[in-house]
């Protein structure tokens, strides 16, 4: 076992965060595990119970997701146990799946200073309640020109994720990661959260300035088929730029009924926009690969680097050598994790294994005489009479992993 690990395994001097996710009808499964699956990992790695989760439901009745799958809760709303924070799960249809004991319910956990979040088309609810008015929020693209219009008081973005003081908001899809991620970080620092993303296959973290991407189709609508045409083209030479004529000319246009239909439907003038798809392009570039700058340049139609550096300021804010700095920084903080199963030479595994037996025999004979660390923990479900959480039951078949307990934090 490494020296983390063991270090890892006293009594704890963390109290455990517990967060409630009230599951609305028609929930969407894969924003609710992107937002679980980090939890564990945290407490898997750390070797602590950092995190306590929780499925609410109305009534504590089963619930169905978006995919057909039913979901039986831990508790109903009002015999939840006291909790730091609570995010609303929505999904499909959302302005018809919650009901004014649900709102009356969050209201009453605002009051109380509990931390309030939503994932997916949950935003939408808090919006409801009144608990997002002048707060930034996030949600699905699905729901944001419903959001605006319904809550004015309500800044909409069209950010991955939002954190806006007690409030956290994300969009759909596996964003809720990456919010979750950042809450960690903040929480238990930064060599935590890039462990848990390297456990998880992550090329990268997203970040609160990242934006969703809307479809074309969602923005000018399905009646222009020629302006989804002319954006494809573009999105396909990135590198090899198309003359606006040429463009116009493949799509049967003129030049100047191409620029109207830019102008009305994305408030921007086709060259702009052609210059922004670049630009986007080089950032996925900058952050994702190691290429040289001036080969960036290149792979985006760009003849001249000082001119591509002079645009990418003007629309990024950061010149390019800055962006591809932090993602440097983000990197040399990868180097200090400890090694993964994968990277330990296989000579060391049988003696690592062993170290864990023997670690687990001695944990077990101590527990005997003293009780477990997790009754001796802060807000223990135990000492509450409580049976033991799933993030407990999670925790205890992950001591056979290799990596557990393999990420020391402070306490």
């Amino acid at each position: 076992m490494s020296e983390s690990s063991i270090d890892n395994q006293g009594d704890s001097a963390f109290i455990t965060k517990k967060i409630g996710f009230m599951l609305l009808n028609n929930f969407t499964m894969i924003s609710l595990a992107s937002a679980v699956e980090p939890l564990r990992m945290a407490n898997q790695l750390s070797g602590e119970t950092l995190y306590e989760w929780f499925t609410l439901t109305e009534e504590g009745l089963p619930v169905s997701a978006s995919d057909g799958i039913r979901i039986t809760p831990d508790s109903s709303l009002f015999n939840a146990a006291s909790l730091d924070t609570i995010i609303v799960a929505g999904g499909l249809n959302v302005t018809r799946a919650f009901t004014k004991i649900q709102l009356n319910w969050l209201k009453v956990q605002g009051r109380k200073g509990c931390r309030l979040g939503a994932i997916c088309t949950g935003a939408y609810v808090l919006a409801e309640a009144g608990l997002l008015d002048g707060y930034d929020c996030s949600a699905h693209w699905e729901y944001i020109a419903a959001l605006q219009e319904a809550f004015p008081r309500v800044s909409c973005s069209n950010r991955l994720f939002s954190i806006d003081r007690d409030r956290m908001t994300s969009t759909g899809g596996t964003a809720p990661l990456d919010m979750m991620l950042h809450m960690i970080k903040q929480e238990h620092g930064t060599l935590l959260c890039t462990a848990i993303s390297e456990m998880f296959i992550c090329d990268r973290i997203r970040s609160e300035t990242d934006k969703q991407k809307v479809p074309l189709q969602y923005v000018s609508g399905t009646t222009q088929p020629k302006l989804v045409e002319v954006v494809g083209l573009m999105e396909a030479n990135l590198e090899e730029l198309i003359d606006m004529d040429e463009l116009a000319h493949y799509a049967g246009l003129s030049r100047r009924q191409l620029e109207r239909l830019f102008l009305k439907y994305l408030q921007c003038s086709p060259s702009k926009y052609y210059l922004k798809l670049r630009l986007l392009r080089a950032r996925q570039l900058l952050k994702q690969s190691n290429l040289p700058i001036i080969e960036v340049s290149t792979a985006c139609g760009f003849v001249s680097t000082p001119h591509f550096s002079k645009c990418y300021r003007e629309q990024m804010g950061v010149p390019p050598s800055e962006e591809r700095s932090g993602n440097s920084r983000a990197k040399s903080v990868k180097q200090n994790v400890p090694p993964t199963i994968a990277q330990v030479p296989q000579e060391e595994l049988p003696q690592r294994r062993q170290l864990r037996v023997q670690d687990s025999e001695l944990s077990g004979a101590h527990q005997e005489e003293s009780g477990s660390p997790s009754e001796n923990r802060k807000n223990s479900p135990q000492q509450e009479g409580k049976r033991d959480s799933t993030a407990s039951d999670a925790l205890a078949q992950a001591r056979s992993e290799s990596t557990f307990g393999s990420v020391r934090i402070k306490k």
